[in-house]
């Protein structure tokens, strides 16, 4: 039951961004081999005077925040942080260089389900 919280600079067309979403929920399906449906994404454009990296004020950055039930491996965690790494670059045309990633491990039974119930009363 991943759940994304993409920001990016403000900027880009609904083309690119379409293709981040189709690209990152890709991403984490073929990764970590979560089913789709569960897959959610969140993304927010953040205004070029609103972001500062490396001193440099409106320089291009995309930032991943991915809460997941705990349970997966290192292996696992690595190959989704490469996976979207690569789905921000191929979608919005910016480096590697400029994307961070940051997973949270969230207990099955601090993660909601759908209908309200814990992701382990869902039996995750």
């Amino acid at each position: 039951m991943p759940i994304l919280n993409v920001q990016i600079m403000e900027g880009h067309s609904a083309a690119q961004k379409a293709a981040l979403l189709k690209a990152a929920s890709n991403a984490v399906v073929e990764s970590i081999a979560a089913p789709l449906p569960s897959v959610r994404i969140v993304l927010q454009e953040v205004p070029a005077e609103h972001v500062i990296v490396g001193g440099e004020i409106g320089k291009a950055m995309a930032r991943v925040d991915v809460a997941l039930i705990s349970g997966r491996d290192e292996a696992k965690k690595a190959a989704l942080i490469a996976a979207l790494n690569e789905a921000v670059c191929g979608s919005i045309g910016i480096s590697g260089q400029d994307v961070r990633v940051l997973l949270r491990d969230v207990p099955n039974t601090d993660m909601g389900a759908a209908n309200g119930i814990t992701a382990k009363a869902n039996g995750r």
